[in-house]
């Protein structure tokens, strides 16, 4: 088995890129989150719901999304940690990542934590930057539990 182990550097990277891109998301600035992901990039974030493409495409499906949310004011913050990165044969990126999401709400002082996810990535690089190609959301939540 090939060893398709990251430098230290790009590791980095990866982590600051999704450092920024949660923080546009969290602060509800969904054209700038839209924009991590390549013109013809791919977003299944929730299981109920169909995969949004294009950058466009995203932007939407978030408002939408962010509608539930408009007589609820809530801060959602997503929390991403074990990040795996592997180098693929074709120069693009596979990470697998868990991801928590918080949310909060005026006065109350715990948050609620959930949806408990593995987030699953491809990033290439282009001119710009990092891009995600495609990001698909598994939500713990959704699968039957392991029998001992």
């Amino acid at each position: 088995m090939p060893d398709r182990s990251v430098p230290p550097e790009l590791y980095a990277e990866v982590l600051h890129f999704y450092g920024k891109q949660m923080q546009a998301l969290d602060n509800g600035d969904f054209e700038a989150y839209a924009a991590t992901f390549t013109p013809d990039g791919v977003f299944a974030h929730s299981p109920a719901l169909p995969a949004a493409r294009t950058r466009a495409g995203i932007v939407e499906a978030l408002r939408e999304f962010d509608l539930r949310f408009e007589n609820d004011p809530v801060q959602r913050r997503h929390w991403f940690n074990h990040v795996v990165l592997e180098q693929q044969e074709d120069g693009s990126l596979r990470s697998t990542a868990y991801a928590l999401i918080l949310t909060i709400r005026p006065g109350v002082k715990a948050p609620e934590v959930g949806p408990s996810c593995v987030v699953n990535d491809v990033l290439v690089r282009d001119g710009s930057g990092l891009h995600l190609c495609s990001r698909a959301v598994d939500h713990d939540q959704e699968f039957a539990p392991v029998s001992a």
